[in-house]
Protein backbone atom coordinates (compact mmCIF):
# COMPACT_ATOMS: atom_id res chain seq x y z
CA UNK A 1 0.00 0.00 0.00
CA UNK A 2 1.70 3.26 -1.01
CA UNK A 3 1.82 5.88 1.56
CA UNK A 4 -0.71 8.21 -0.26
CA UNK A 5 -3.57 5.15 0.06
CA UNK A 6 -2.31 4.43 3.71
CA UNK A 7 -3.34 8.09 4.51
CA UNK A 8 -6.75 8.24 2.73
CA UNK A 9 -7.24 4.94 4.80
CA UNK A 10 -6.44 6.65 8.15
CA UNK A 11 -8.62 9.92 7.16
CA UNK A 12 -11.70 7.72 6.59
CA UNK A 13 -10.51 5.64 10.15
CA UNK A 14 -10.55 9.50 12.01
CA UNK A 15 -13.68 9.93 11.31
CA UNK A 16 -14.67 6.50 12.83
CA UNK A 17 -12.72 7.13 16.33
CA UNK A 18 -14.78 5.81 19.41
CA UNK A 19 -13.82 8.89 21.31
CA UNK A 20 -13.94 12.55 20.34
CA UNK A 21 -10.05 13.55 20.92
CA UNK A 22 -9.69 16.55 22.69
CA UNK A 23 -9.44 19.74 20.95
CA UNK A 24 -5.55 20.28 21.27
CA UNK A 25 -5.32 16.64 19.56
CA UNK A 26 -7.91 17.92 17.12
CA UNK A 27 -6.13 20.91 16.08
CA UNK A 28 -2.99 18.77 15.38
CA UNK A 29 -5.17 16.36 13.09
CA UNK A 30 -6.70 19.48 11.35
CA UNK A 31 -2.68 20.97 10.75
CA UNK A 32 -1.06 17.73 9.66
CA UNK A 33 -3.98 17.09 6.91
CA UNK A 34 -4.07 20.12 5.84
CA UNK A 35 0.30 20.41 5.62
CA UNK A 36 -0.59 16.98 3.50
CA UNK A 37 -2.58 17.68 1.23
CA UNK A 38 -2.05 21.52 0.74
CA UNK A 39 1.36 22.41 1.93
CA UNK A 40 2.43 25.60 4.16
CA UNK A 41 -0.01 27.16 5.08
CA UNK A 42 -1.50 29.83 2.89
CA UNK A 43 -4.06 33.17 3.08
CA UNK A 44 -3.94 35.56 5.69
CA UNK A 45 -4.07 34.81 9.57
CA UNK A 46 -7.89 35.24 11.16
CA UNK A 47 -8.89 38.55 12.90
CA UNK A 48 -8.60 38.04 16.83
CA UNK A 49 -12.12 37.47 17.32
CA UNK A 50 -12.08 34.45 15.41
CA UNK A 51 -10.87 31.91 17.79
CA UNK A 52 -11.34 28.99 16.38
CA UNK A 53 -10.15 29.85 13.01
CA UNK A 54 -7.02 31.41 14.15
CA UNK A 55 -6.54 28.53 16.67
CA UNK A 56 -6.48 26.41 12.90
CA UNK A 57 -4.40 28.73 11.16
CA UNK A 58 -1.76 28.84 14.25
CA UNK A 59 -1.41 24.95 14.48
CA UNK A 60 -1.48 24.60 10.64
CA UNK A 61 1.64 27.38 10.35
CA UNK A 62 3.61 25.82 13.08
CA UNK A 63 4.25 22.70 10.68
CA UNK A 64 5.64 25.40 7.79
CA UNK A 65 8.28 23.78 6.14
CA UNK A 66 6.98 20.04 7.06
CA UNK A 67 7.19 17.90 3.66
CA UNK A 68 3.72 16.58 2.45
CA UNK A 69 4.72 13.21 2.69
CA UNK A 70 6.15 13.65 6.34
CA UNK A 71 2.75 15.18 7.16
CA UNK A 72 1.10 12.03 5.97
CA UNK A 73 3.40 9.65 8.00
CA UNK A 74 2.90 12.43 11.23
CA UNK A 75 -0.91 11.78 10.31
CA UNK A 76 -0.74 7.92 10.32
CA UNK A 77 0.65 7.63 13.09
CA UNK A 78 -1.11 9.65 15.65
CA UNK A 79 -4.66 8.06 13.99
CA UNK A 80 -3.17 4.70 14.65
CA UNK A 81 -2.52 5.80 18.20
CA UNK A 82 -5.62 7.17 18.55
CA UNK A 83 -7.20 3.78 17.34
CA UNK A 84 -5.59 1.74 20.09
Amino acid sequence: MSLEEKFKQAVEQSKELAQKPSNEVLLKIYALYKQATEGDVQGEKPGGFDFKAAAKYNAWESLKGKSPDEAMRDYITLIDELLR
